[in-house]
């Protein structure tokens, strides 16, 4: 159940989507750094952003309707269209928004790893932020572990902290690392390879439609991303594109370390948040 934050006439405001919008917002302010630093047209890049986003809304649905809850969508096709109610898969997101940047990027001729590389911080830290207010909580986890969550009587596993921390981490990783690529596409395809281990890793502790013994069907999804995206990685480094110096602008290392320290304290920031909300 969707934790109600409050009422606007008959629109009901959830926790989960007030965190995806700030996560939005937040990946739209690095989005922006980025193609400055990039030297990319801004106004361009925000009106793509806005086409991706909302490819990724109909990957997401389109993904969860087919894989988590096919039989029951097929009974009730008009329920494929209330997404207020639930039912957006992540990775389904990845593909659709990915699939049509490909699509629209190739007809415009432009980059398209270029401009996955200069989208990848801005979507993994919109995931870390979107994460803490998912009101998707883990399996029930033994009593006197002091990190649990109790939700109706039961103390459970608080996997939107895991994964919003782990997102986080990453995100830090991606940040620093973003002038140090010697390829187009190195950077995202670093960001589709972490955030499926990540995901692959948060997984043990939630309750998902299982493939196949402990492994759910998003474990899948994320060994063949993984797959995928090393593969990719192996093709680029032998034939990609070079990034060339004079593209980008220079990071200081004294900057690095302030934005460092600035996602640090939004992680400690989240903690509090969730657990101040649970």
């Amino acid at each position: 159940m969707a934790t109600e934050v409050f009422e606007v006439g008959p629109f009901s405001i959830h926790l989960f989507g007030i965190f995806i919008g700030l996560g939005v917002l937040a990946g739209f302010y690095i989005l922006n750094l980025e193609a400055k630093r990039k030297r990319f047209d801004k106004d361009g890049v925000f009106n793509f952003a806005l086409y991706v986003i909302l490819a990724a809304m109909v990957g997401a649905r389109i993904y969860y309707v087919l894989v988590f809850n096919s039989v029951f969508y097929l009974s009730n096709p008009m329920e494929i269209f209330m997404i207020h109610q639930g039912g957006l898969s992540i990775q389904g997101g990845l593909l659709g928004g990915i699939i049509f940047a490909f699509i629209y990027l190739r007809r415009k001729e432009l980059s398209f790893w270029g401009m996955a590389d200069a989208f990848a911080p801005a979507i993994i830290l919109g995931q870390a932020i979107g994460r803490v207010g998912c009101d998707v909580f883990g399996v029930p986890v033994e009593r006197g572990i002091f990190w649990g969550v109790e939700i109706g009587n039961q103390l459970l596993h608080p996997v939107q902290i895991y994964e919003a921390i782990l997102n986080y981490m990453l995100f830090i990783f991606i940040w620093n690392y973003r002038d140090k690529t010697k390829y187009k596409g190195e950077l995202f395809l670093y960001y589709l390879i972490g955030f499926s281990i990540n995901r692959g890793v948060v997984e043990f502790f939630r309750v998902n439609l299982i493939f196949m013994g402990i492994f759910t069907v998003a474990h899948i999804t994320s060994l063949v991303i993984i797959f995928l995206a090393v593969s990719v990685l192996i093709y680029i480094r032998k034939k990609g594109q070079s990034i060339e110096e004079r593209e980008i602008d220079a990071i200081k290392k004294e900057e690095k370390l302030r934005d460092t320290l600035i996602v640090l304290g939004m992680i400690i920031l989240s903690i509090f948040i969730y657990y101040g909300i649970y």
